[in-house]
């Protein structure tokens, strides 16, 4: 007799039963973090591939990781947001090289980086998107 005779396949309702018991172990925060990091890798490939390049698909998914990576645990949020920061900053590049240089060779206001303030008028909140300075 060999080990897979001895051994029966288990029942539906055994799996069900299984299936209940990861269910009972799994925090919020484990699922959050495991789709995070796909969206963050696949942001990450939609702004750095040439042939697959869709820029805005990249900051979507920019946009989504920094909505929820204050809701996962303090280590795995610190290893996310160091991620988030090299993707952004891919971002800012590849965003930066589409638009046309401005007067001191940087983008035009309004491609590519913040527009400042409209003067006379109360300031505008934080902008939406990461950009380092200067652009």
């Amino acid at each position: 007799m060999n080990a897979e005779e001895g051994q029966q396949k288990p029942s539906e309702e055994e799996m069900r039963e299984r299936i209940e018991q990861q269910l009972r172990k799994v925090r919020v925060q484990d699922l959050l973090l495991e789709s995070v990091v796909s969206v963050l890798n696949l942001a990450a490939r939609r702004i750095a591939k040439e042939d697959e390049r869709d820029l805005e698909q990249g900051r979507v998914g920019i946009e989504a990781v920094r909505a929820v990576v204050g809701l996962l645990d303090s280590e795995p949020a610190a290893q996310v947001r160091s991620a988030l920061a090299e993707v952004q900053m891919l971002y800012a590049k590849e965003a930066g090289g589409a638009a046309e240089p401005g007067p001191e060779g940087g983008p035009e206001p309004g491609e590519g980086g913040q527009e400042p303030p409209p003067s006379g008028g109360p300031e505008p909140g934080p902008s939406r998107l990461w950009t380092p300075p200067g652009t």
